[in-house]
């Protein structure tokens, strides 16, 4: 009965999600990126009720297996999960077989063992993810793998411009800073020109991706000239936890050059709006004043609307695994 109504609240007369995980965007037609778009906006109201829990999927069991720390993405699967009724266990993989030397797919045969319906991975290692989602029978969620992907961030990214914007397409959207080690920024390029947007990235060239062209982007070195006439600003951190040598001379240089300032934000237009999907690093990618901004800044928007689409993104994979 549970499944039966997970399938027929997921399912949209126009399109049917047939995924059965969700390991990056690449892969996803617009078709599917709505529905869990559309999906995702019906939870933020809800959301913000005294009564938040909706258990279409209470007797699910949903598992977050995090190799990496996390406070945003782990918590807001954990609320997501927990707001839909779902059993929410939570890996902590430093006190787990895995520092005893248990192989990654050691552990995803031991956790399929135990039944789970769906497993929400972060691995520090890229393709891990897909590797895993071939040994379980349930469904995986990428929470983030390497300098991969993290599709759930791009979703939630996305569904904050169209909400404050009203659209996606047509707008001219700048992801800049650590390009190159940066999971949200693959999944954000691949995301947005999807949806329309036109994108740019800007970066340094020590952090810039090779062929950037290859995402449908416009790479840029200089802040000023990448910025000039966008609509949405997007501050990456540096990855310095990826980082094997010395990508940039001085932190002092690097926000010279690429933090984000009043003066350089003069150069996008007056009602573009700044991003940031977090932890923030003050004063090295985006100055403080600006991060709190409320007039521009819609940095804790992304970490509400990021709920509402794990809690959509739950909900489909669900329905999926029901239908198929």
């Amino acid at each position: 009965m549970v499944g039966c109504m997970t399938a027929t609240r997921a399912a949209t007369s126009s399109h049917r999600f047939v995924h059965r995980n969700l390991l990056g965007i690449e892969g996803l037609s617009q078709e599917d990126a709505r529905l869990l778009l559309d999906l995702a906006e019906s939870y933020i109201e809800k959301n913000r009720a005294a009564d938040k829990k909706h258990a279409i999927l209470r007797g699910r069991t949903l598992i977050n297996l995090f190799y990496e720390s996390s406070t945003r993405t782990r918590t807001s699967f954990e609320l997501a999960g927990k707001r839909l009724g779902m059993d929410v266990i939570n890996m902590s993989v430093s006190n787990s077989s895995a520092k005893k030397g248990e192989t990654l797919i050691d552990t995803a045969m031991t956790l399929n063992a135990m039944h789970p319906d769906i497993i929400a991975v972060r691995h520090p290692e890229s393709g891990a993810v897909h590797l895993l989602a071939r040994k379980v029978n349930c469904a995986v969620i990428n929470g983030g793998d390497g300098c991969h992907e993290h599709p759930t961030q791009a979703l939630l990214d996305a569904l904050t411009i169209r909400r404050h914007k009203g659209r996606i397409g047509g707008l001219i959207i700048v992801i800049c800073g650590d390009i190159l080690h940066s999971r949200v920024a693959r999944s954000n390029m691949r995301l947005l020109t999807l949806l329309g947007a036109k994108v740019r990235v800007v970066a340094p060239p020590t952090l810039m991706i090779p062929y950037p062209e290859a995402f449908g982007v416009e790479a840029f070195h200089d802040m000023r000239e990448g910025l000039k006439g966008c609509d949405i600003i997007m501050m990456l951190r540096l990855q310095l936890e990826r980082m094997q040598g010395n990508f940039i001379p001085s932190i002092r240089e690097y926000f010279h050059f690429y933090g984000l300032d009043r003066e350089k934000l003069s150069y996008a237009k007056p009602d573009a709006l700044i991003m940031h999907p977090g932890p923030i690093n003050r004063g090295v990618e985006i100055d403080t004043e600006l991060a709190d901004d409320i007039h521009r800044s819609v940095i804790l928007d992304q970490v509400e609307i990021g709920v509402a689409v794990r809690q959509a993104v739950l909900e489909v994979l669900s329905a999926t695994e029901v239908m198929q």
